[in-house]
């Protein structure tokens, strides 16, 4: 779709909205906001239109048919794209390994192939204006330049969020979604990124999206023939994503830390390859627990657009997304989540939260960035957990701030001073300087004060609270996946 399609598109989106935009800043303007001294307008605004956004509904096949629009290149960004090529099915054989060594009872997934993997290698491009649009040439070519002015031997392995699916209106996410903030990131760090356009569900479901990320891992390190770029050493690289892509940057890590464990190697592209640990990972809101069973997903709903989640009942059956049924949605046989089977919410390579400490011994450095959001009790727990494990954590959460705020919310205030804790860690954590006073930083609103929290402090849920939680939520969409899957037996047998 053209850009001025797109653009028409959210400009119908948000007619639709302009009586809540009106309501909302009239209520801002008089001080009678809920979130008064948490949020200024902008920010209200933007919480407002995404929460109302997300909860319109379609058929998600046809969200996802109409969703991807790409804008096109433009601006003071480079884009080369590149598929890497399909590997071994060692590499999908890799993932199967961690995840049945890291299995504590009957949880089921689905068996992905490894396949080719498409990507965008992302950098600043100086001079450019905010509509300069990308010159005429070749992949390999704009790959040459993105390197001129990318000259960091640091690289940035990127992971878009989005849920790991999306059912937003306006667009799907997808690397071309991400490019603004991706590219601002490799300005200020002087390193290219490598954006990666995994698999989604519900369609790929889990693990699908981790052997994704395994195959491009590895094609960093051993760049498959005919590739654009040489070998970056594991001990340059940068794991990073938001939300989902949190999540995968850490379910990917937990994969390494098993495999390197265990002694196994990946036969990759004909050649047997060890395993190596790269040099940080940078989580930006990381989505922790699937099942989203925290108190602050609750409690923190009023300030953040992902809206409360539902509190198990054993009267009342779990409600899946309501999609309008179509071809993509319920799948064939009915899950109750759209990620991944309800058996294995509670593995750690699911959810992240379900890790203990000692999963996480010689990780290395790792930087966690939060709103006052619906998953800040996850992170500060799986924070918790790296500090106990002795890996150099650096944390910070931004009050009155929603999910994602900082890539939301570009040229404010608060996103200037989340783009230099991202990239400062970054170069600190390929430089080998990372220190961790294991704490959590605290910044108020406006960034007026700051505050250091000793991170065992900073969530009051216990590690036996958070396994109670998680486990009785994931139980509860197992349950209804079991009479879901039962009524999809009968009507099958008539």
């Amino acid at each position: 779709m053209s850009s001025f399609k797109a653009r028409l598109a959210l400009l119908k989106a948000l007619l639709v909205h302009i009586p809540l935009l009106l309501k909302t800043t009239l209520l801002h303007g008089i001080q009678m906001s809920p979130v008064k001294g948490k949020q200024d307008l902008r920010t209200e605004l933007t919480v407002a239109i995404l929460r109302s956004f997300m909860n319109t509904r379609a058929p998600l096949g046809k969200t996802q048919r109409d969703g991807i629009r790409d804008p096109g290149v433009k601006g003071p960004m480079w884009i080369s794209k590149v598929t890497l090529p399909q590997p071994e099915n060692d590499v999908r054989d890799a993932v199967l390994h961690a995840i049945e060594s890291l299995k504590t009872g009957d949880e089921t997934y689905d068996i992905p192939e490894a396949v080719p993997v498409e990507g965008e290698w992302t950098g600043y491009r100086a001079g450019a204006g905010k509509h300069t649009k990308e010159p005429d040439l070749s992949e390999e070519e704009k790959y040459l330049k993105l390197r001129e002015e990318s000259p960091s031997d640091m690289t940035i392995l990127y992971f878009h969020g989005g849920a790991y699916l999306i059912d937003i209106e306006i667009s799907l996410l997808d690397p071309c979604s991400h490019r603004v903030p991706v590219a601002h990131l490799s300005r200020l760090t002087g390193a290219p990124a490598f954006s990666v356009r995994y698999r989604l569900a519900p369609q790929n479901p889990f693990p699908a999206a981790l052997v994704d990320a395994l195959t491009a891992y590895l094609s960093l390190v051993h760049p498959p023939e005919g590739s654009l770029h040489k070998p970056v050493p594991a001990n340059k690289i940068i794991l990073a994503g938001d939300s989902a892509g949190g999540n995968l940057s850490l379910v990917l890590l937990q994969t390494l830390l098993t495999l390197d464990r265990t002694n196994r190697t990946v036969r990759f592209h004909g050649k047997d390859v060890a395993i190596e640990l790269p040099a940080g990972v940078a989580t930006v809101s990381p989505w922790c627990d699937i099942t989203r069973s925290m108190p602050s997903c609750s409690k923190n709903a009023w300030l953040d657009y992902l809206g409360a989640s539902p509190t198990p009942s054993d009267d009342t059956p779990f409600e899946t997304i309501p999609f309008i049924p179509d071809d993509v949605w319920p799948t064939t046989p009915p899950r109750a989540d759209i990620f991944c089977n309800s058996t294995i919410l509670g593995h750690p390579l699911v959810s992240p939260l379900a890790a203990p400490a000692e999963l996480w011994k010689n990780a290395p450095p790792i930087w966690i960035s939060m709103g006052e959001e619906g998953l800040a009790d996850e992170g500060i727990i799986v924070g918790r957990r790296f500090h106990e494990a002795g890996v150099p954590i650096v944390a910070e959460l931004y009050e009155g701030m929603p999910h994602c705020h900082g890539m939301l919310l570009l040229d404010t205030p608060v996103s200037h001073e989340f783009f230099k804790g991202f990239s400062e860690f970054c170069r600190d954590a390929v430089a080998g300087r990372v220190k961790s006073a294991g704490t959590l930083t605290w910044r108020s609103f406006k960034l007026r004060s700051t505050k250091e929290i000793p991170i065992e402090k900073a969530c009051e849920v216990s590690d036996e609270e958070a396994r109670s939680l998680m486990k009785k939520s994931a139980d509860w969409r197992l349950k209804t996946e079991i009479e879901m899957q039962k009524e999809w037996h009968a009507k099958a047998r008539l």
